[in-house]
């Protein structure tokens, strides 16, 4: 009975999933809330799946990634892809998925899929193209590669230890070469014509904000005595240590000085009249550079994690503020608020000085507040909060520490000094330690959708395992070719393989399918070598779902993707598999 109800369970779970008739997280509570219910797993067993190693794994991976695009540290990265491409998005995603492959053919492919995503955002900004179009062929091309040696993905490895255990000899480094490697290429040949063809395209919100003119502010500032500025020659366009403002004035004592007529060094105590994007003055502000005029002390941008948030006000028709000086706004004399900038449309310098500026409907202020403040700005009617933007600045001065300890995470994983879900766990707590991302965002940064998707796969998975479910489907799958040949039976066993895939993880199908693969080799009198090989591969076609591998489900946020998506390239592909496989299999590994 256990095992009717498991059935129903599941196929009703695989259809919500590809219809997304409701949200798919709620569909994986939901099956957690029906394995309870009917008595299937116990309320301990339905929750393990949150202690699950990949589901720390990929809620670290998460916060990783957040840290590196937070402190700007794979922008070069995507800025030597731009470079490469020369202006041809087909040749940059060419080299995006080479570099992927040949990468995740020898680096755990987790860790490079994560250090993708932002670069492939950027790409997309860069291009004007939806980021949905690459992350998918991303994901696809790091599982494909991992086929190609014993360490490009931990299934490979786990295949081959329960292959020592079974009494057999393990995988060889390169062994599975000769098969993986043509399979990697056609793959990938295929998904570069593919993928702009059959993938969705979703919105870019990454590049709302960006350094383009209409989006840059007018600000004072003061120079402290700690400034790297001091010293400095102050132009009217200004470059310094890769950060730009646009100068127009500097105040010294009661004389103001005109960059574009005089060449001036800063001083500490001068007052810069500047113009840059949010991104660049706030940064400026964090690193020290500058300080807010009248703000009160104890102001501190320097800490990424302190209460306030960085938000843009916009002044709408109805306000009751119009015509008003900035000094006399209610919001300036809040000591919980500081208002760091302004921007207008067709604003000048010589229109009028910050503090004398009278608002205008469509004005829009850069300020810093507390949460609650925030939460009372948003009951009134002066002001509409456009969003908050502290989660796009980019914080440079510590993209170094965060590519040291991105670094660390794939070589530890990679040459296995620790188990990948230690170095994710270890690399999240650097992150927020030393300072690459507040630990709000990091909240911010666990895509929850995902990791319950995962927690309800898992209690699925153990339900069919429990129940014997998982059994008696491949026994009942392999009857269909009980009195086929070994040929036919090892294309069922890859087709079984890869079945279970759409289901369960890759490596518990693997771990599941192996015992019936070598045992039905037996049965036959052959050598069951090459059914151990099938198993690889199968277990490695995981392409047609994104919880059957934890790169498909790390694009899955990114991307904005839907189950069904990943139907559109995952079928064809998990199709050339099973055929290159079945077809090739007995010509490297005779039976």
């Amino acid at each position: 009975m256990d095992v009717w109800i498991v059935s129903a369970i599941l196929l009703t779970t695989v259809v919500l999933l590809i219809t997304e008739k409701i949200p798919v997280d709620l569909t994986a509570i939901g099956v957690l809330a029906a394995l309870m219910i009917f008595g299937i797993l116990t309320p301990t067993e339905a929750v393990q799946g949150f202690a699950n190693p990949a589901v720390i794994t990929v809620g670290s991976m998460f916060i990783i990634s957040r840290g590196m695009m937070r402190t700007g540290a794979v922008g070069f990265i995507a800025e030597k892809v731009i470079d490469m491409s020369r202006g041809n998005m087909r040749l940059a995603a060419a080299i995006t998925l080479v570099v992927v492959a040949v990468s995740s053919a020898f680096i755990n492919n987790t860790p490079v899929v994560v250090l993708f995503i932002p670069i492939v955002l950027s790409l997309g900004c860069e291009y004007g193209i939806s980021p949905s179009k690459l992350l998918i062929p991303v994901s696809y091309a790091s599982i494909l590669a991992g086929t190609c040696t014993l360490i490009g993905t931990s299934t490979n490895i786990i295949i081959s230890d329960l292959s020592v255990a079974a009494g057999y000899r393990e995988l060889t480094m390169f062994e599975l070469s000769p098969l993986g490697v043509p399979i990697a290429v056609v793959g990938i040949l295929f998904l570069l014509f593919a993928a702009p063809r059959i993938m969705p395209e979703h919105a870019m919100p990454t590049c709302d904000i960006s350094n383009r003119d209409e989006q840059r502010y007018l600000a004072e500032f003061i120079i402290p005595a700690q400034s790297p500025l001091v010293g400095a020659v102050i132009s009217p366009h200004m470059h310094h240590e890769k950060r730009s403002f646009e100068v127009f004035e500097l105040i010294r004592r009661s004389y103001i000085h005109y960059p574009d007529r005089e060449q001036l060094s800063a001083r500490a105590g001068d007052t810069l009249l500047v113009k840059a994007s949010a991104n660049e003055i706030v940064g400026a502000l964090y690193d020290g550079w500058f300080e807010v005029p009248h703000a009160e002390e104890g102001l501190d941008f320097s800490s990424l994690d302190t209460e306030p948030v960085v938000v843009e006000l916009i002044i709408p028709p109805q306000a009751s503020i119009l015509g008003e000086r900035l000094t006399d706004l209610p919001l300036f004399r809040d000591p919980s608020v500081h208002i760091i900038a302004v921007r207008r449309r067709a604003l000048h310098y010589v229109e009028q000085k910050i503090p004398t500026m009278k608002t205008r409907v469509g004005d829009i202020l850069l300020v810093t507040c507390s949460k609650d403040k925030l939460d009372q700005i948003r009951g009134g009617n002066d002001y509409i909060i456009v969003e908050d933007i502290h989660h796009a600045m980019v914080f440079q001065s510590k993209a170094k520490r965060a590519l040291v300890i991105f670094l660390g995470v794939i070589l530890a994983a990679s040459f296995g000094l620790a188990d990948i879900m230690v170095c994710a766990v270890t690399g999240a707590f650097l992150m927020l330690v030393g300072g690459c991302l507040p630990i709000r965002q990091a909240y911010l940064a666990l895509q929850g959708n995902v990791l319950v998707l995962i927690v309800g796969t898992i209690a699925l998975g153990a339900a069919m395992d429990k129940t014997g479910a998982t059994r008696l489907y491949a026994d009942a799958f392999l009857l269909l070719f009980r009195d086929a040949g070994p040929h036919w039976v090892l294309f069922g066993i890859i087709m079984l393989t890869s079945f279970g895939t759409l289901i369960l993880s890759n490596n518990a199908t693997a771990v599941l399918v192996l015992p019936v693969a070598i045992s039905t080799a037996m049965s036959l009198g052959v050598d069951p070598r090459p059914f151990i090989i099938a198993v690889c591969f199968g277990a490695s076609a995981c392409f047609a779902s994104p919880v059957g591998y934890q790169t498909n489900l790390l694009v899955y946020g990114p991307g904005s993707y839907r189950f069904g998506d990943y139907l559109k390239l995952g079928i064809p592909l998990n199709l050339l598999v099973v055929a290159m496989g079945s077809l090739c299999i007995p010509l490297i590994w005779p039976f």
